[in-house]
């Protein structure tokens, strides 16, 4: 009996407004021939980022597509891991012959910690590894000092969770996000000038290991390779 290779799945963090589902677009819309499931979780009633998403052309009738993009819409990933997360990893691993890759959309006010944290569960770490932690950040947003385009909306949103650190500033949890990444995409960086964009690689530069690549993209316009198949092994590696 052939033993499966572990799915790789790649985590993508980053505040509302940064461009986290436009770059899984372009990632889906450009996929050359991979065969990706997609777990998104997004705060808002009507869950836009999941319709959005279930619209894109993967390569595939509309029945099937229902069938391979998951949207999880009660809250934060982090905070109900234990909940939603596991029962569609489960279906994900048991059909991860048919799949190349995971991609995973957390929630804006998402920590990645968490989350990378829980594929060292056995249930999950002999199945599936975690190839890159992907924080996209709003580089105008960063530049100008408020570290997400939308911060009252933000704001709202953790008022409207009462698992979530609502007195925690912006620049944290911009920080967090940084500290778990694998790779940084300093996205929007065609509408703000070389000064600004020097200043974002300096905020950055502040809160990541030196070994994490960083570049630049025009709405999350990316090679697909760049994205995928990092390799970084992340669960193996995060502190506890």
């Amino acid at each position: 009996m052939k033993t499966l290779a572990k799915l790789p799945v790649t985590i993508v963090t980053g505040f509302l407004g940064s461009g986290k589902t436009t770059l899984l677009r372009h990632m889906l819309d450009n996929a050359q021939g991979r065969r990706i499931a997609v777990i998104v979780n997004e705060f808002g009633e009507l869950g836009i980022d999941g319709e959005i998403l279930k619209q894109c052309s993967i390569g595939c009738t509309e029945e099937e597509a229902s069938g391979r993009v998951y949207e999880l819409a009660n809250g934060c990933l982090c905070c109900t891991v234990q909940e939603e997360f596991f029962p569609v990893m489960r279906e994900l691993v048991a059909r991860r012959g048919d799949l190349d890759h995971i991609l995973i959309e957390t929630s804006g006010l998402a920590l990645p910690k968490p989350l990378v944290q829980a594929f060292q569960w056995p249930e999950i770490r002999n199945a599936c590894t975690v190839d890159a932690v992907i924080t996209v950040v709003d580089s105008p947003a960063v530049a100008a000092g408020t570290f997400a385009a939308y911060p009252d909306q933000v704001d709202a949103q953790r008022k409207l969770d009462p698992n979530l650190d609502h007195e925690s500033p912006l620049h944290e949890l911009f920080a967090d996000q940084l500290a778990s990444a694998d790779l940084v995409v300093l996205n929007k960086a065609d509408l703000i000038d070389a000064e600004g964009l020097a200043k974002v690689r300096a905020e950055v530069a502040e809160e990541l290991p030196p070994a994490v690549k960083v570049i630049e993209a025009s709405s999350g316009k990316l090679p697909i390779d760049v994205l995928l198949g990092v390799g970084a092994e992340s669960e193996a590696h995060i502190d506890g």
